[in-house]
């Protein structure tokens, strides 16, 4: 079976879109500087049945922030595991 490597494929394509959509929520070196009482989207839900979005409360240290989210209560979370409400 031979390859053909000069066909789009739609893992390309999907791979090409994540990536622009990081190149327009975050800067350069992919440093966000997130604000308190700003409502932000989960990338992974704390439980099946909260929302995907959680409102910022305080930064516990650099990377991690004690959130609330919707029919689930205060959670911490990483900065990895959530991104700006109007990104992606």
């Amino acid at each position: 079976m031979k390859l053909d490597s000069d066909r789009p494929d739609f893992a390309m394509s999907a791979r090409k879109q994540n990536l622009d959509w990081l190149s327009k929520c975050y800067a350069k070196d992919l440093v966000q500087d997130f604000l308190v009482s700003t409502w932000v989207k989960l990338l992974e839900l704390p439980s099946p049945f909260s929302f995907d979005e959680a409102l910022l409360l305080c930064p516990v240290s650099a990377d991690e922030w004690l959130a609330w989210v919707p029919d689930h209560g205060e959670v911490i979370l990483h900065t990895g595991q959530f991104h700006p409400k109007g990104c992606g």
